[in-house]
């Protein structure tokens, strides 16, 4: 099967259909999904340090790895009821952020973008 984001959302749709689930995934419910798995992301990095962050065990890696599946899942599927094409939203964003953070301006600074102004 083709890594794409086409692909993954076309295997999500069937699943989707085959259990009459698309009723359930208007863009508001995938939003709250959404949010909802990032959360459980979060849970997983919650009260360790940033070397323990960066260093997962195998099983905890693993646990993380599927809570980045479902927001992926989710995200797509979203994207898809939207009708918003990711690749080319991202490519755009990044574009944009390109023009807000010079990097000779904000090389090893991670300030926010109004903050530069001042």
């Amino acid at each position: 099967m083709p890594d794409s984001l086409d692909a993954l959302n076309g295997r999500l749709l069937k699943f989707a259909r085959e259990r009459d689930w698309e009723q359930f995934q208007s863009p508001k419910n995938l939003a709250m999904a959404l949010a909802g798995e990032a959360g459980e992301l979060l849970e997983h990095f919650q009260w360790l340090t940033e070397q323990q962050s960066a260093s997962l065990g195998p099983e905890k890696t693993r646990a993380v790895a599927h809570e980045l599946a479902d927001i992926l899942s989710y995200l797509i599927r979203l994207a898809e009821r939207l009708d918003v094409d990711l690749i080319a939203a991202t490519e755009e964003k990044i574009a944009i952020n390109e023009q807000r953070y010079p990097v000779d301006r904000v090389r090893g600074d991670a300030r926010r973008a109004a903050e530069y102004e001042r």
